[in-house]
């Protein structure tokens, strides 16, 4: 008979000691409703309704067409971001330290290292637009000074952990989604809001590009849905983190994306801006709430930067991980990130829709080989002990199943590619990139396995 540790003394909030080591049964508190919260409140930021309005005010899309591609997006997107997710409660480790099994004890470090440039660029684009949607309620205040005052804010959170971040994010989906609701009515009231673009034809290029856009919104939390949802118990179970991830990521986004929309299409220069200018004083309360809760959502996206920042010192460095390295490593890379945000004050959407663009063809690999060793090869059993293994232990230190089909499946996307530094050869109007990097990915690392013949690992606690 085993014995199970008693549950933790509930607090109001527990200070984090786990860090990347597997969350313990008795300090699993995490449920579908705070899962659910997590997710629809980190979209609810500006960033979310700078993105939207690239639709009506970037690619000139008439706002049915906007709509169809930002939804059509963000449920496609989701549900790779929500497979991610079910794998938490079954592992009950973080997200990218998952990818040990798949590439190697080193190997893994590699991909973690990308998720944490990720994170950190996330980090550094949510302060900047909440920074200029202060600059909407007061101009000519100090920019620098506010991006210093929201990342302090986020760092604090993010040094305190999962338990308080998971608690503040509860409460401002509540907020924020009033807020945006409120918004949206107001602007479907105004005369000639919802025919705005009634002058413009839908383009292909337009719609896909768009599309595109909301697929990699949802995927770019692929990294780090685990990150929260190894904190459910187990007897909760995969469906339920799946769910609980995946209708908060799609009605948030969706949500605040449509606002973006709407104010794309009536100021396409400054979105933002047209929240005051239209709403007047009710705008001007929203641009608050937006710029003061974007500093707490964006404790989450330091703490998962951080989560794979100890990954790769634990991985290449032999560093012992301990609240004091996580501590100083939070402190550390918010510095970092903030300094990103200040010297990164200019021309910020063509950076950050090229940001998006990259991410895609990174993630897309990556995303093919975890699902498909989980739910395929593995069926969601893994040795989490082996994991911690220095050596390597049965999944090695480079594992070259998965990097060589990691290196094909990105040499793949190559000939569809279109970024800024590089279109490829058969590049289209239409991006198919990621169909095939995923598709010839899935395959390569399929049929590698199948060939390894390699003993499928014995389920090991850690």
């Amino acid at each position: 008979m085993t014995h199970e540790p008693p549950p933790v003394t509930q607090t109001f909030a527990r200070f984090e000691q786990e860090h990347i080591m597997p969350i313990p049964e008795n300090k699993r508190t995490g449920t579908n409703w705070s899962i659910f919260a997590i997710w629809v409140s980190l979209n609810m930021m500006p960033l979310a309704v700078v993105t939207g309005a690239v639709a009506t005010g970037g690619f000139g899309l008439p706002l049915g067409w906007s709509f169809l591609a930002v939804f059509a997006g963000n449920i496609i997107g989701a549900f790779g971001a929500a497979l991610h997710a079910s794998q938490g409660p079954t592992l009950g480790i973080p997200q990218m330290l998952q990818a040990r099994a798949q590439f190697g004890y080193l190997g893994a470090s590699v991909f973690a290292f990308i998720a944490f440039v990720m994170f950190m660029g996330f980090f550094s684009s949510i302060l900047l637009v909440a920074k200029d949607a202060l600059a909407e309620v007061i101009p000519g205040f100090n920019g620098t000074l506010a991006i210093v005052v929201f990342a302090a804010i986020g760092i604090a959170l993010c040094v305190f952990g999962y338990d308080l971040l998971r608690r503040t994010m509860v409460w401002l989906s509540i907020l924020i989604g009033v807020a945006v609701a409120v918004s949206m009515i107001m602007l479907a009231l105004q005369p000639n809001a919802l025919t705005a673009r009634d002058d413009v034809a839908m383009t292909p290029e337009g719609f896909f590009a768009m599309l595109a856009i909301g697929i990699v919104w949802q995927l770019a939390y692929a990294p780090y849905v685990s990150d929260y949802s190894r904190y459910l118990p187990k007897k909760t179970g995969p469906k339920t983190a799946f769910w609980s991830t995946y209708f908060g990521l799609v009605l948030s986004s969706v949500f605040v994306m449509g606002l973006g929309v709407l104010l794309g299409a009536i100021a396409p220069d400054n979105p933002l801006g047209a929240l005051g200018s239209v709403l007047g004083p009710v705008g001007l309360v929203v641009l608050v709430v937006f710029a003061v809760s974007s500093a707490l959502i964006n404790g989450v996206e330091l703490y998962s930067a951080v989560m794979n920042a100890l990954t790769v010192l634990q991985s290449n460095f032999k560093t012992r991980i301990t609240t004091r390295v996580r501590v100083w490593t939070t402190i550390v890379s918010g510095a970092i990130a903030t300094g990103i945000a200040v010297l990164g004050q200019g021309d910020f959407m063509t950076m950050f829709i090229g940001f998006l663009d990259l991410l895609l063809y990174v993630l897309i690999p990556w995303s093919a080989i975890n699902l498909v060793d989980f739910f395929i090869v593995q069926k969601g059993h893994y040795n989490i002990a082996a994991m911690f293994d220095p050596s390597g232990g049965e999944y090695g230190k480079w594992n070259a199943v998965g990097l060589v089909s990691y290196g094909i499946g990105l040499l793949a996307q190559l000939p569809f590619m279109d970024i800024a530094i590089f279109t490829g050869p058969l590049a289209g109007s239409i991006n198919i990139s990621w169909l095939v990097g995923f598709a010839v990915t899935a395959i390569v690392f399929l049929v590698m396995i199948r060939f390894s013949k390699k003993p499928a690992p014995v389920a090991v606690e850690a």
